[in-house]
């Protein structure tokens, strides 16, 4: 399989979570990706699985457009940050669209507001489609996808 190349920024899209784009900074030396909220709520969900509900402000240093999205929670995981801080993280599983690839990968949630971009895509999600040229940026379109 030919891999595809990404740069050290690219849009990212997650049709099952309504979100039509967000930019991400590429980042290899993270496992998992990790996306914003601004509030996480845990709840049961009516399949008796613990889900979690959770806002995101897409775009960068902005407060709207606001989007509220829920999931049905894989694990929470205590991961460690770029400051080596350990922080208990819900763990979601959902799809992935950069350019025109979708792919199904692990995304924690937490507050990115004072970080300069609303998500991280990790290594874990790059690995099977993508290799990083950190000369570029946005060598992927900007995915099209139609959000429920």
């Amino acid at each position: 399989m030919i891999k595809k190349t990404v740069g050290w920024r690219e849009y990212v899209a997650f049709p099952d979570l309504g979100i039509e784009q967000v930019i991400a900074k590429v980042d290899s030396g993270a496992k998992t990706s990790a996306l914003h909220t601004f509030f996480i709520e845990p709840f049961t969900g009516e399949d008796g699985r613990e889900w979690v509900r959770f806002g995101l402000h897409p775009v960068r240093k902005k407060q709207t457009p606001e989007i509220i999205a829920q999931a049905p929670v894989k694990e929470v995981r205590n991961v460690s940050d770029s400051g080596g801080h350990i922080e208990a993280r819900f763990v979601i599983e959902t799809e992935f669209v950069v350019g025109d690839t979708r792919f199904m990968a692990e995304l924690t949630l937490t507050n990115r507001e004072k970080m300069a971009y609303r998500m991280l895509l990790g290594r874990t999600a790059l690995r099977e489609h993508f290799v990083v040229d950190c000369d570029l940026s946005h060598a992927q379109q900007k995915p099209i996808v139609k959000t429920h």
